[in-house]
């Protein structure tokens, strides 16, 4: 039987893992989605159990269009949270950018523990449900996760995309050529922190409750994590990077607690194994002339 629940987190897992590829795609080891995600869950939470005017009934259920109204509002609010402290962190590189985003992600779930509406440690429950079944969550985080993929692939071929390459490759040489390269890693940001902000407002009405928690360092070892696995030379890796570790759990979780064992020895020899990740340059080479060869 397939478990509907599962196949929906393993698309969350997906969506987060393009979130935290977007800043590698430009050479910026940022931390920062799960305080994007937390940031788009509170608002829907927020939003949906405060708010009457969404429409959230006595049943417990919750319109359609009020769910989407909150995806767009929890990327545009994480968008410009993204947008402000990205000016300063940005001007950071390497471990010292990944030490700041760190703290961002420690400053909003502190913030969300500690501020009066948000329900302290045991945060916010009976968050109202605009589908009947955990089923009704697969097309808009499908769509979601289709969306997000189809723009990573136009960024390939668009100035930005190509922009952003350059960055990674050498920043130095980037700006050298003309390139507002602050500009670029910000675009970068920004992005990363609308979609996580999205899949935090469709993920806190599937999980039916939100609290700090959700937006922990815990959180953002576990995305970085994707895209280890996964690879980040291309945004297919960190959702098939997401797919999987967020499916073996449960998968392994008839073994008890040898599973977590199981579970940390993947994460520990992926990377040794696969340094590159599972979707390497070469795949991406030879799945690119399979496709030219495919057409007519």
């Amino acid at each position: 039987m397939i478990d509907h629940g599962l196949l929906v987190q393993m698309l969350i897992g997906a969506l987060l893992g393009i979130s935290v590829y977007l800043p590698l795609a430009t050479g910026q080891l940022s931390l920062a989605t799960p305080a994007f995600y937390a940031v788009g869950g509170t608002l829907a939470a927020l939003l949906s159990t405060r708010w009457t005017a969404l429409g959230a009934r006595v049943d417990g259920s919750f319109p359609l269009p009020s769910f989407l109204l909150e995806l767009a509002l929890g990327g545009a609010l994480a968008g410009l949270l993204a947008l402000l402290v990205g000016r300063l962190v940005l001007r950071l590189q390497g471990i010292y950018l990944a030490i700041a985003t760190i703290a961002l992600v420690e400053i909003v779930r502190v913030a969300i523990l500690n501020l009066p509406f948000t329900g302290g440690a045991v945060g916010i429950f009976g968050i109202p449900q605009p589908f009947p079944t955990a089923a009704g969550y697969l097309l808009p985080a499908l769509a979601l996760l289709v969306l997000a993929g189809w723009v990573c692939q136009r960024l390939e071929v668009m100035a930005l995309g190509r922009a952003m390459a350059a960055v990674r490759e050498d920043e130095l040489a980037a700006r050298c050529m003309g390139i507002a390269t602050t500009r670029v890693k910000l675009s970068a940001f920004v992005l990363s922190a609308v979609l996580a902000g999205s899949t935090g407002a469709l993920a806190a009405h599937f999980l039916n409750t939100w609290n700090a928690r959700q937006g922990s360092f815990d959180t953002a070892v576990t995305m970085l994590a994707f895209v280890i696995l996964g690879g980040s030379r291309s945004w297919l890796g960190p959702v098939l990077g997401g797919l999987l570790l967020t499916a073996l759990p449960e998968l392994l979780r008839p073994l008890g607690d040898v599973r977590l064992v199981l579970f940390g020895l993947v994460i520990l020899l992926g990377p040794a194994l696969f340094p590159q990740g599972l979707v390497t340059p070469a795949l991406l080479e030879r799945l690119g002339r399979w496709g030219e060869g495919s057409r007519p």
